[in-house]
Formats: structure tokens, C-alpha cells, sequence
């Protein structure tokens, strides 16, 4: 497993450097041997250091944790324990994702980032409907179930995931309400 470790206004040393590495290692060889690679990036944000893991640990399935705290050491240290939590609990679940499944047909889309608007233009008569994009790439969208989706959606620990129904076809997305709930919009196939 490639592992790449990097620093954002803090030096990692040879000491820390083997720490995470080992500890990383040990992790994704408990649950996945064949995890395919893993980054950490350590940041400093005012008196604290943030710990952020993200693991791709299979075809489609990345899970991420971050976790604050006053020492780099601590700070990773708990982030992977959120990670390997993440994992223990969605360990079997994982393993026999297609297991019963035919061959699912995944479909591809693009995905773009678009610059924000500048603070002096907020004010200002919006300028043209063409955002600026600044970057783009293309993302796969695998059916799935609306639990697998939810699973997908808090391994990656992000606040939406969009999923073909493998009920239907149709499109879905799951997303995390502001009152902590799983939201879940779900539209029939076309194909009717």
C-alpha cells in the first residue's frame, strides 16, 4: 500500500513519519490487506494540529476521518481510531459488497469545482451564468442500495452521496440533515 504522508505549516519527522506509517500499515492490514493507499496530511490551524486520513481501501470505497488536538501524535492517533472504527463496523458489509450481486452496471459523470464568488462581487449584478471551474474530473456512480449508499456516504464522511438505485436505476442521493438525520431523494428510472 502506498502511504503518503505530508505536513501543511509543520515539518513531520523521521519519528513521526514512522508512527503514522507503521500505525497505518497495522490498521489496513487488520481489515483490508489489500487496502490500495492511504494519505495524511497533518495541518497546523492556530494552536492545534489537524490530523486528516483518507484511505482508499477498494474499488470505489474511500473512508476519511480528521481529528483535532494540541500534539500531532494525539491527533493522528485518534483520527485513526475514528478510521478504524469506520471500518470494523462496516467491515463485512464491505467485503460482501457484490457478493450476490450480477455484474451491476456503473455509470460515469463529471464533476467539477467551481471557484467561489469574491466578496467585492456579492454585491455586484451577477457577472454571467458560467461559473468559474477550476477543476474537473470524472466520478463514478455504482448501484447500490440505499443502506450501502448511507454507508458509502459515512465512510467517506461527506455530507452527500449520490448512488443509482439497484432497486430501480433511477438516480438517488442521500445527504445528512442539519438536525443529524439521513435525508434520502430518490427518482424512478426513466426506463419505465
Amino acid at each position: 500500500m502506498q502511504i503518503t504522508v505530508t505536513g501543511q505549516q509543520i515539518d513531520v519527522g523521521d519519528a513521526l513519519r514512522g508512527h503514522i506509517e507503521d500505525a497505518i500499515e497495522a490498521t489496513s492490514e487488520k481489515y483490508f490487506a489489500d487496502a490500495i493507499e492511504a494519505s495524511v496530511v497533518l495541518s497546523r490551524e492556530s494552536f492545534r494540529i489537524r490530523a486528516s486520513i483518507a484511505m482508499h481501501v477498494g474499488r470505489g470505497i474511500h473512508v476519511r476521518a480528521q481529528e483535532e488536538a494540541d500534539e500531532a501524535y494525539a491527533a493522528f492517533d485518534v483520527a485513526l481510531a475514528h478510521l478504524a472504527k469506520r471500518l470494523r463496523r462496516n467491515k463485512r458489509r464491505l467485503r460482501d459488497h457484490h457478493k450476490d450481486r450480477d455484474a451491476a452496471v456503473a455509470a460515469s459523470a463529471p464533476e467539477y469545482v467551481i471557484a467561489p464568488q469574491a466578496e467585492d462581487e456579492a454585491d455586484d449584478v451577477p457577472v454571467a451564468d458560467n461559473p468559474v471551474i477550476i477543476a474537473e474530473n470524472q466520478t463514478v456512480i455504482e448501484q447500490l442500495s440505499v443502506s450501502e449508499a448511507v454507508m458509502r456516504m459515512d465512510l467517506a464522511d461527506a455530507p452527500a452521496f449520490v448512488f443509482r438505485n439497484s432497486q430501480h436505476g433511477g438516480l438517488g442521493v442521500v445527504y445528512r440533515r442539519g438536525d443529524g438525520n439521513i435525508g434520502w431523494i430518490d427518482t424512478p428510472s426513466s426506463e419505465a
